[in-house]
């Protein structure tokens, strides 16, 4: 019997449940803005729109975001998540920046999301209110060799892990 506890989605390298698993279910909320990014990561990869709405600040929601997040979770499969740089947005702070590279695969294509995305703080709540989109506002197919590393993080060379 395997009782080992799995790695956070996010990337951290820490146990899914003493990290963003507590925020995706309610138990806690996101200390920091790259707290929040990291547990909004894990909920596109959980599929859990519920939490991206409640997560995405008031004034940016529309009404078709649901929908419109289920497509786009039934077409994707997220697959690894690397923080740039954060800019302010800890807990003291109001807003903050964090600049990401979340790596997805679509049809069968690799892609690569480079973004920088603001979040703001509000009655003691932290929320993504947007993002800029680098490399020409589109996401960027991503060829990987034989001989590189695996997307997944493993170690190992894509040819002998997913490849």
């Amino acid at each position: 019997m395997n009782t080992a506890t799995p790695l956070c989605l996010c990337g951290s390298k820490k146990n899914f449940a003493d990290c963003c698993q507590p925020l995706l279910i309610g138990e806690q909320q996101a200390q920091t803005a790259e707290q929040l990014m990291r547990s909004r990561y894990s909920a596109f990869c959980k599929h859990d729109v519920d939490y991206l709405i409640a997560t995405h600040h008031p004034s940016k929601r529309e009404d078709d975001d649901k929908e419109q997040l289920r497509q786009t979770l039934a077409s994707c499969r997220w697959l690894r998540l690397q923080i740039v740089q954060s800019q302010q947005g800890q807990a003291n702070d109001d807003s903050g920046t964090v600049e990401f590279i979340a790596e997805y695969q679509e049809n069968k294509q690799l892609f690569q999301l480079c973004e920088k995305s603001s979040f703001i703080k509000e009655d003691g709540r932290w929320y993504y209110l947007d993002g800029a989109v680098s490399n020409s506002h589109q996401a960027q197919p991503v060829k990987l060799g034989r001989n590189d590393p695996c997307w997944c993080g493993s170690g190992k060379k894509h040819k002998k892990c997913h490849g």
